[in-house]
């Protein structure tokens, strides 16, 4: 290759970069003119894009840090190591010099990238702690980072432990939400040792949807690094100017989880019942919105149906449980009240044999008495 076909190969970098190509285009140009294969990875040895007809490694680590055949470069952003860029299959003095032009425009391409993330880590950041003051600040915000908003969030707090915990990467996690997620537009922010990651939840779908796919993310750890748990919470759906309320419920969702199931397990604020409100020290209001969500769906079916399961479920706790005179009560047959019981078990999602269920039916139940009057 003559000067001047190096000084070509160099001029169709700039146009890649410029036209927007990215770093698995400047790969692709390497290959073709090396007539090698390329592989292109972080600074953690993760694979980014590879190029070319020459088969390549799973990594260039064995290259760098050993023997293995093929040529490595780092990769620069300024100061800041951020990947190798490797040539397999062409090892002449001139592909090295290829290497090395390419290296330094993906190192380009890369720091732009960083600066954009690092942007949009920023806004995560900043809605997560309250610092925006108004809905169009927020959207102002957004907008300047490409961030196109969602107008409703679920967020998902996380955090590693077990065996493995304190060397997990901070990255690990992310690259777990987002592969649990399937979504190119999450956001992300870190307080002490929790991620929280933001899900567009436009539709009611796609809150459940978030759900399901957060409570298999301690089994997606597992798979990944059996010494490594995760767990966390799940919050309730908000517009991105209420996203404090999102983290402060994700964040209590984990907080309860952990103490009532330990370890490994990702539980949904919504699912909580009872404990949510014992754990926030819920006012009066709180309690009220409480009750009347847990019994609406037993109210709205009384009304439909011209069926009395909220007075049977009343009943049934004042008499201690005891079908026989919750029966005689209503003056029905004990098989009636049996019926009535597994219906509103259904209808209501909860378990009366569970603890935990029926400590939120039964709160409910109290809340509604003692405040339905005032």
């Amino acid at each position: 290759m003559t000067p001047e076909a190096i000084v070509e190969y160099t001029e169709e970098l700039a146009r890649i970069a410029a036209s927007g190509g990215g770093p698995k285009a400047l790969a692709v140009h390497l290959a073709a003119a090396s007539g090698g294969g390329v592989l292109l990875e972080d600074a953690g040895w993760r694979a980014i894009t590879a190029a070319g007809t020459v088969a390549v490694p799973h990594s260039a680590r064995p290259t760098v840090e050993g023997a293995a055949p093929g040529t490595a470069q780092r990769v620069m952003a300024g100061n800041r190591h951020v990947g190798w860029l490797s040539l397999f299959g062409a090892n002449s003095a001139l592909s090295t010099v290829l290497l090395r032009l390419t290296a330094a425009a993906i190192g380009i391409e890369l720091s732009r990238s960083l600066r954009t993330l690092g942007e949009r880590d920023s806004f995560w950041e900043t809605l997560r702690a309250g610092g925006f003051h108004d809905a169009a600040s927020i959207g102002d915000a957004a907008a300047a980072c490409g961030i196109a908003l969602a107008p409703l969030y679920v967020t998902v707090a996380l955090e590693a432990t077990g065996s493995d915990a304190l060397s997990a990467d901070p990255r690990e996690l992310r690259a777990m939400a987002a592969e649990a997620f399937r979504s190119h537009d999450l956001g992300f922010a870190e307080n002490a040792a929790v991620l929280f990651t933001f899900v567009p939840a436009p539709r009611a779908v796609d809150a459940s949807n978030a759900t399901t796919a957060a409570g298999l993310l301690p089994k997606l750890a597992r798979k990944r690094d059996p010494g490594l748990q995760v767990c966390g919470g799940i919050g309730v759906a908000v517009p991105p100017e209420h996203a404090p309320r999102g983290v402060q419920t994700a964040r209590a969702a984990m907080a309860i989880g952990k103490r009532l199931y330990g370890s490994g397990r990702v539980v949904a604020f919504d699912d909580l019942g009872a404990y949510s409100l014992i754990y926030e020290g819920a006012d009066v209001e709180r309690l009220r919105a409480f009750a009347a969500d847990v019994l609406a769906p037993l109210r709205t079916y009384d009304g439909k149906h011209q069926t009395e399961l909220e007075r049977t479920l009343k009943l049934y706790f004042a008499e201690g449980q005891n079908v026989k005179t919750a029966a005689e009560r209503l003056f029905v047959h004990r098989h009636t009240v049996f019926y009535r019981l597994r219906q509103i078990a259904e209808i209501c999602a909860r378990s009366l044999e569970n603890p935990h269920d029926q400590l939120t039916l039964r709160l409910a139940v109290a809340i509604d008495e003692l405040h339905s009057a005032s």
